[in-house]
């Protein structure tokens, strides 16, 4: 069989070697640096010549600058003659840009697919994308993972499953996000009713469901500045819960998100390490990490021996 290499890029380095170490393979020898003016520059230091490489890069904050490393990493590759090139993206930044949403708006997850596709990509691994719909801005496959069947296994061992418990979905988008994991963990689901009033802006309306005398989790993709999850947790607690937890996959918490969740009443928060996060993040005891590095590991080996990627979730 071909080569398989893996390199990384700056964003979530860690994770990388994660990824490697469950592969039982050597992290790529390559530079990801700055040349004085704020250009990437990047050196692939080995040879990939018919090798099926694969770059594990978030396009985390800062985005624009990740999404530069992973555009020239693949050009490098591609004119390097590897054999085929997977970019991995453990969480794909712009994807909350997947329509317009106003008049001469642009669709900027369409927008940068095309520019992934343009840059030497012949496929995409991604975790749990903020609208599924966002596979079919490619014209190239995409191996779509999951993060809800290892959260909910963590649940378990951790916490425990049944009729005690109430997964609870924030909005009506993540409905199907939520049953999954109620599913998983044997238990009933409620919905919050939420308004976007801007950007980084919602207020909870209203519960549908019961949640009283329940735990209650909130499951969710992504929790950006924590206004949305903190709005949701009051909610819950007025409408009789006795504790809330959250469970999120991309841990992005921008601006007060660390501050509002430390202050709130959500007993714990369990993300994964699409991420890395930040020493205030690390510092939080409310914020626990469960990483999905191994699940990538195995998709990677799937793809590479030509095996169902889809059976990890049966």
């Amino acid at each position: 069989m071909r080569e398989l290499k893996i390199f990384s890029g700056n964003s979530v380095p860690s994770f990388a070697q994660n990824v490697a170490d469950n592969l039982g393979v050597e992290l790529g020898q390559s530079n990801v640096a700055q040349f004085a003016d704020g250009e990437i520059m990047v050196e692939i230091n080995e040879s990939v010549r018919g090798a099926d490489v694969y770059v594990i890069q978030s396009t985390c904050p800062p985005a624009n600058q990740n999404y530069m490393e992973l555009f020239i990493t693949l050009d490098a590759l591609r004119r390097a003659s590897a054999n085929s090139i997977t970019a991995v993206i453990p969480y794909y930044g712009y994807a909350r840009q997947d329509r317009k949403v106003a008049p001469r708006a642009p669709i900027s997850a369409k927008c940068v697919a095309d520019l992934l596709t343009t840059s030497g990509a012949d496929r995409i691994l991604t975790v749990d994308l903020h609208s599924a719909q966002i596979q079919g801005f490619f014209n190239c496959p995409v191996d779509h993972l999951f993060a809800i069947p290892t959260m909910a296994r963590t649940w378990r061992e951790k916490y425990g499953f049944g009729d005690d418990y109430c997964v609870v979905s924030p909005d009506a988008g993540g409905v199907e996000r939520a049953r999954a994991f109620a599913k998983r963990i044997e238990s009933p689901i409620a919905i919050i009713d939420k308004r976007r009033t801007g950007p980084n802006e919602a207020k909870a309306l209203h519960l549908i469901g019961d949640v009283r005398n329940k735990i209650a989790i909130i499951v969710d993709d992504m929790i950006d500045t924590g206004g949305t999850l903190v709005q949701a947790v009051d909610s819950l607690i007025e409408n009789g819960a006795k504790k809330v937890f959250a469970v999120c996959t991309h841990p992005v918490f921008s601006g007060p998100a660390i501050g509002r969740i430390n202050e709130s009443k959500i007993e714990k928060v369990l993300v994964t390490d699409t991420i890395p996060l930040s020493e205030q993040g690390k510092a939080s005891s409310k914020v626990e990490v469960v990483s999905v590095a191994p699940v990538v590991a195995e998709a990677i080996k799937r793809i590479y021996s030509h095996e169902s990627v889809t059976s990890l979730f049966g």
